[in-house]
């Protein structure tokens, strides 16, 4: 087994200026990319803090007492969010997801909810508003996020078993806590939930059957991350990725499965239903079968950096546009130009790619962006 390397790079300091290009772009709600990808989704981190240090995420090696989070007035304010929100929103973006971090850290996020649930696309109608969280503070914030406005949720529960689970989160905290929350967030009614479990081989894959287990039937729908080679901190390597093809024979060999069509474009998990009908999981196969050809999603850190790609290198510092006096319509320029040049399929290339070297070739960190 090879030595485990974290370089301590701080990921957060590689960045672009965004500007306003001489020729304005609209905002059109058809707005595509190099690629002719249309941008549907964003994602918004409201902060880089987490109670949690999983391994493959934000490890205790790099994230200990001693590190340096970013200022609170660094951070994009709720209503500087809403009005980079807004402006996405007119170029054709359908959905928001907020993660972190630990979104429901963010004090008084309910307010964001609000502000964002008031949002609406270019055909008049509500955003898709959503939110990925550990689960730990979720029992008591669903009620009142349902109430502000937001739709749905998805939480990351990596085990069922409490050793196993306690052992990945790598702070003791218990799963009972965590599935409490779901209760809570199904009572509130912020449904369908989802279910994300990161299967890494030899840590927690014997979970997979027990999870699959514990959910089927009860409409929670569960899916399975393939370990990623996100960021330069979690010491990926690929014989700890178990192909999603392999869990769906595991599963397929207790619980028979039936495939099912994609619900949406850009959708990255591969659904499929219990032949008895008692409801579906995904597969979301990050390493082994790349989803780049139809990647609808963008961004957004929690100081207004705006990412192309889940493994983008640096990002687009638009914060310097929204405090330096931008108008609506340089804003929505420079977010339209932006996008247009974007070419970003590091999935797709992965294989051909050259070893990375150098600071600026690091990847950004999912704990800072989101997955």
């Amino acid at each position: 087994m090879s030595e485990r390397v974290i370089p301590l790079i701080d990921q957060r300091l590689h960045r672009r200026a965004a500007t306003v290009p001489a020729q304005p772009v609209a905002p059109t709600g058809l707005l595509g990319d190099a690629l002719g990808r249309p941008l549907r989704d964003l994602r918004i981190s409201v902060t880089d803090r987490c109670n949690f240090r999983c391994s493959y995420c934000m490890p205790k090696e790099v994230f200990d007492k001693d590190y340096q989070y970013l200022p609170h007035g660094a951070l994009l304010s709720f209503e500087e969010i809403t009005r980079v929100a807004r402006t996405f929103a007119a170029h054709g973006v359908q959905k928001i997801r907020l993660t972190g971090g630990e979104p429901l850290l963010r004090k008084n996020l309910e307010i964001l909810v609000e502000q964002l649930a008031a949002l609406r696309t270019t055909e008049g109608q509500p955003l898709d508003l959503t939110l990925t969280t550990n689960g730990s503070l979720l029992a008591r914030k669903a009620q009142a996020l349902k109430a502000a406005g937001l739709q749905r949720v998805t939480v990351s529960l990596d085990g069922l078993d409490d050793a196993v689970f306690r052992a990945m989160n790598d702070v003791d905290f218990p799963v009972a806590e965590v599935l409490a929350g779901i209760e809570a967030a199904q009572a509130a009614g912020l449904g369908p939930i989802k279910v994300n479990m990161v299967v890494k081989r030899g840590t927690n894959d014997d979970q997979i059957l027990p999870m699959a287990r514990h959910f089927k039937g009860t409409g929670i729908v569960l899916r399975f991350i393939e370990y990623m080679d996100v960021g330069a901190t979690n010491g990926w390597r690929m014989d700890e990725v178990l192909p999603s093809a392999q869990v769906i024979e595991r599963l397929h060999r207790e619980l028979p499965l039936v495939p099912l069509d994609p619900t949406a474009p850009g959708e990255t998990a591969e659904r499929w239903a219990y032949a008895d009908g008692s409801g579906e999981v995904g597969v979301i196969s990050s390493v082994t079968q790349a989803f780049c050809g139809d990647c609808n999603r963008a961004r957004l850190s929690t100081e207004g950096q705006l990412y192309l790609c889940l493994f983008a290198t640096e990002g687009h510092d638009l914060r310097h546009l929204i405090r330096g006096g931008a108008s609506d319509a340089e804003l929505a320029s420079a977010i339209g130009a932006i996008w247009q040049g974007r070419d970003d399929r590091y999935s797709q290339l992965r294989a051909s790619l050259p070893p990375e070297s150098g600071e600026g070739k690091r990847r950004v960190e999912m704990s800072y962006i989101g997955g």
